[in-house]
């Protein structure tokens, strides 16, 4: 947090002659470090050198950024490169398929999902690039869930910035528990569709 907020130089009456620079510079620093890049431009913007809007804007096009960079990632890979580790791990290529496309199918709700819990949008946007799944078929749903997500923590930066050492804690503690939720359906889905094969076979 302190990086960012060095970063962002925040002197009465030289930030207001950056202009847009310095949600531009806001924008960056959220594509690269996340959550904690808003809480700091949210908390910038209660102590009044930055407009909380424009901060939540600057954030939501950061983070929209970076997702779409990890779904290129993916999309410009190749699955098939994959299933030579994949196999080592017992998971077959009709698996690979089965699983292929399930994300084509489920990826708004999955996506929706795993942007709220901070840790898994990653692998998720690179999973959907891997599948070849349409931009316009999951970008709605990243919006929406953008909105909530960054309108939540513009919100709690500008209006609990006192507390923002411990907004920090709990953000770790909330994306830990939500990583274990996530994982535990991963396993659990993964466990019935194995199951579901070999009762085909």
């Amino acid at each position: 947090m302190s990086i960012v907020l060095n970063s962002l130089y925040l002197i009465p009456g030289q930030t207001a002659s950056w202009g847009s620079w310095v949600y531009i510079i806001l924008a960056v620093l959220v594509a690269v470090e996340g959550p904690f890049a808003t809480l700091a431009g949210a908390l910038a913007a209660s102590t009044g050198y930055l407009n909380p809007i424009l901060v939540f804007i600057a954030a939501a096009l950061g983070n929209l950024t970076a997702d779409t960079f990890w779904y290129l990632l993916g999309y410009f890979g190749k699955m098939e490169r994959l299933y030579p580790y994949l196999s080592r791990l017992g998971i077959k290529g009709d698996y690979l398929a089965s699983l292929q496309k399930d994300i084509y199918t489920h990826i708004h709700k999955v996506l929706f999902v795993a942007k709220l819990t901070l840790g898994f949008v990653v692998p998720t946007l690179i999973a959907a690039g891997l599948a070849r799944v349409p931009i316009k078929r999951w970008f709605g749903m990243l919006l929406a869930a953008e909105c909530i997500w960054t309108g939540g923590l513009v919100l709690i930066g500008y209006y609990f910035g006192y507390m923002i050492q411990r907004i920090e804690a709990d953000l770790g503690w909330i994306s830990l528990g939500g990583m274990v939720v996530v994982i535990g359906l991963i396993l659990y889905y993964i466990i019935h569709q194995r199951s579901k094969l070999e009762q085909e076979i």
